[in-house]
């Protein structure tokens, strides 16, 4: 792959941006799919509660009318925890949760979700093993609904908190439609190492995030301190370029949980969001 500035530019149309609902966290799916529209985003990282509460009250006919006459699309799916660690009763229903997730992803053609490790306050040795064959299953499971998992590391999680870790689990789980889902908050918040770039390739790279960071110690940062990419510290350029030179031709998202931002007009921060995309993007 070329270095140079004209080669690096030749994968601009290849990586492409779209904003998770978690930027208007406390608007509706419906109300999101309007403001999007109007601020100009194509594709949408739909929060899956959001879409869940809009179908109790909304037929599916009526949903896809609805993205069709806005011309959005739904990039991809976001979060289901609990599949990897818990056992017993709990497993089941976490399980079956997630089967009706892939029912809704298979539905409205979303061909990524986002998966997170279970929350455990203590690692055991016998952890790993049973991560990875839960993975395997709900890979298989994902396989027949035609979906590809995007695993995330989170950096303040006392399991797969960093990059490394994620890229193990997926490698040892052995499914091809499994890879990592890269959350820059993370990465650079967490345990993870700029090498640990090199462990990523198009084939494991799923699923892209940005935000960023100013005036906040790494250590202290929580995800109501994210802000629009390129307006902190994070060096997100280098890491874009990466991606860029491995192949990657995948989405790139916009995820801030900024309280802040919810107080604003929803399709000014949608079209500010999409500006500072495009800004990196074209880079």
């Amino acid at each position: 792959m070329t270095n140079t500035r004209s080669g690096t530019a030749a994968y601009y149309n290849k990586m492409k941006p779209c904003i998770s609902q978690a930027v208007t966290m406390p608007r509706s799916f419906a109300e999101d799919v309007a403001d999007f529209a109007a601020a100009g985003c194509p594709a949408i990282e739909v929060w899956l509660t959001k879409l869940e509460t809009h179908l109790k009250t909304h037929t599916v006919a009526d949903t896809h009318k609805l993205l069709a006459e806005k011309q959005v699309s739904l990039a991809a799916a976001s979060y289901q925890g609990g599949l990897l660690l818990s056992q017993g009763e709990q497993r089941k229903a976490h399980f079956n949760h997630y089967r009706r997730r892939l029912d809704l992803c298979q539905e409205f053609g979303i061909r990524t979700l986002l998966i997170v490790a279970d929350f455990v306050d203590e690692i055991q040795p016998t952890d790993l093993g049973r991560s990875v064959l839960s993975l395997k299953q709900a890979a298989q499971w994902a396989a027949g609904y035609d979906v590809q998992l995007a695993l995330e590391f989170r950096g303040s999680s006392s399991f797969c908190s960093c990059l490394e870790t994620a890229v193990a689990l997926i490698e040892q789980c052995g499914e091809s439609n499994v890879g990592v889902n890269f959350d820059v908050f993370h990465y650079y918040t967490g345990p993870s190492k700029f090498d640990d770039l090199a462990l990523l390739n198009r084939n494991n790279l799923a699923f892209v995030q940005l935000s960023d960071l100013a005036g906040t110690p790494r250590e202290l940062a929580g995800d109501s301190d994210r802000m629009l990419p390129g307006e902190g510290d994070f060096r997100l350029r280098p890491i874009l370029d990466h991606f860029r030179s491995i192949g990657y031709d995948g989405w790139v998202s916009l995820e801030l949980m900024n309280p802040t931002l919810w107080q604003t007009k929803a399709s000014q921060v949608v079209e500010l969001g999409m500006m500072a995309l495009n800004r990196l993007l074209k880079g």
